[in-house]
């Protein structure tokens, strides 16, 4: 008897293993079917990636896949991008995720802004795409609003920043050429919208970077026809106007092909860079303002509608399109240009140094002994920028900074200084109170840039991510899948995967002080 018992109970021990061990393997399933993997194609206008993203459990992480360079191609006079040198990265990036496996849900692309595609009504490409940098705009804004339509009008209609390479007088210039090109266009398409027809066969016009034209009322949120028409152009030349996480198509069957993958479905992210880098801003409401720190600064606000009214339009602000039908106010702000510059002129044992040893050496001499305008035209692209620093202290009667550890120095104190003005600005503009200040980027890994910032604006600083324009680029796309449902929820996400750094602010009444100093600077130009 007790031998039956104890086999009875045996096998009641092995039922329950087994049980324990199904419900163990299920669960582990079910865990592994709730990961869900994005292809973001992130594309800067000197290189690109390809990186995958998963999302599970509320958290996200990032890996790079490829990487490679966007050359920029110097031909008869103009410069060119290679559109099928970015088209063979996205299919190669595209071929190791197929050849490790891994069942992406979707695919997102975003670039810089304002560059386009012609395509031609046998839907072929009509040469590479111009780039920003072509000389021919040099003269063409001040060209078309002598001529063409006045500056206050374009702003009043756009409410964008007036630069020379916008779409709208690259247009111009092109049409002015006689560009044959843009004369036999059926279609003209955004650098990301192109990329997606690529993939696709679909043609769309994403609302982000049709934003950067200065071709878009941000009021309808259409391309407007008075500035179409002056180009000699018509909207039916650009594709639908769609908002971020629309589905662009699927894969063609070519590309699948190619790759090795399914019909994938691709998004429309945020295809303006900008837009998906602020989409990632890891903020709880809504009372924010953000700076995207690297190269050059933006420094902008998220809001419901534009602000474009006089004020607005003599301080040059500008109002892009943002997620879920937002604007980003924005001003550009020249950034680590400055010190990037200098860093190439500096002798080669300056230059061997680390860049915390360097800028360490600027925090050991005396703060505010000289101060510039980082925004002044003098440092927009001189022969030498050490020596344009220097002619400007020279000029406005302060010391001219002779060190590496003195010009350091001098660019941090008004790169923070300029960012208070901006910053105040900015408060005046924003319909609600701001209480942080956002940066993130690559300079947001930069320590004594982040404190000087909060010391001269007054704001707690938070600082992260650095991988922010990949990261929005992924959370748009699982909005679309339905993994997320909104910005808020993202950006819960965002917060809950990286650690920010909080710099609070300190020193005021020395930093008031070179403030005034600052200002004062301003007036002698």
């Amino acid at each position: 008897m007790s031998c039956q018992i104890l086999n009875n109970l045996r096998t009641f021990v092995a039922l329950l293993l087994t049980m324990a061990q199904e419900a163990y393997n299920q669960n582990k399933s079910t865990k592994m079917e709730q990961k869900k993997y994005f292809f973001a194609v992130d594309l800067g206008a000197t290189s690109g990636r390809t990186i995958i993203g998963c999302i599970s459990d509320k958290k996200f992480e990032l890996e790079e896949v490829t990487r490679f360079p966007n050359h920029l191609i110097e031909q008869g006079g103009h410069y060119y991008w290679d559109i099928y040198a970015l088209y063979f990265e996205m299919i190669r990036g595209l071929k190791e995720v197929a050849d490790r496996h891994l069942d992406i849900c979707s695919i997102g692309i975003d670039t810089w802004g304002v560059d386009f595609v012609c395509i031609g009504d046998d839907g072929a490409i009509l040469r590479n795409p111009r780039a920003y940098r072509d000389p021919i705009t040099f003269d063409a804004m001040d060209d078309y609003l002598k001529h063409v339509i006045s500056r206050k009008e374009v702003y009043d209609v756009t409410g964008i920043q007036f630069m020379n390479f916008n779409s709208i007088f690259q247009l111009y210039a092109m049409r002015r050429e006689g560009n044959a090109a843009l004369r036999n266009a059926q279609k003209i398409l955004f650098v990301p919208d192109a990329l997606s027809w690529m993939l696709t066969g679909n043609e769309v016009c994403e609302y982000t970077i049709a934003s950067t034209s200065q071709l878009l009322d941000p009021r309808t949120k259409q391309l407007d026809e008075r500035l179409l028409s002056s180009l000699g152009l018509t909207r039916s030349k650009f594709g639908k106007m769609v908002q971020p996480g629309t589905v662009v198509g699927v894969l063609t069957d070519e590309v699948q092909r190619l790759t090795g993958l399914g019909p994938v479905p691709v998004i429309a992210v945020a295809g303006h860079d900008t837009g998906s880098a602020v989409a990632a801003v890891p903020a709880s409401n809504e009372q924010f303002a953000y700076l995207s720190s690297g190269t050059w600064s933006l420094m902008g606000i998220e809001t419901k509608d534009a602000i474009i009214n006089d004020l607005s339009y003599e301080r040059n602000f500008t109002n892009e399109g943002g997620i879920e039908g937002t604007t980003r106010f924005l001003k550009n702000i020249c950034g680590m240009w400055l010190y990037e510059r200098c860093r190439l002129e500096w002798p080669e044992e300056v230059r061997k140094l680390s860049h915390p040893e360097l800028q360490g050496s600027a925090m050991t001499v005396e703060p505010f002994r000289s101060l510039i305008n980082p925004d002044d035209p003098v440092f927009a692209a001189p022969a030498s920028m050490i020596g344009a620093i220097q002619k400007y202290c020279r000029e406005t009667n302060q010391p001219v900074p002779q060190t590496p550890a003195e010009i350091c120095r001098c660019i941090f104190d008004s790169l923070a200084l300029r960012y208070r003005q901006v910053f105040q600005w900015m408060q005046e503009f924003a319909p609600f109170k701001l209480e942080t200040l956002h940066i993130i980027g690559g300079g947001s890994l930069n320590k004594y840039l982040n404190q000087f910032t909060a010391n001269s604006t007054g704001a707690t600083v938070l600082a992260g991510p650095q991988e922010c324009t990949a990261i929005g680029n992924i959370m748009m796309q699982a909005k679309a899948a339905r993994v997320v449902s909104d910005i808020w929820e993202m950006r819960a996400i965002i917060a809950n995967s990286i650690e920010l750094v909080k710099y609070e602010p300190a020193d005021k009444p020395l930093w008031d002080k070179a403030f005034d100093k600052y200002l004062s600077i301003l007036k002698r130009q």
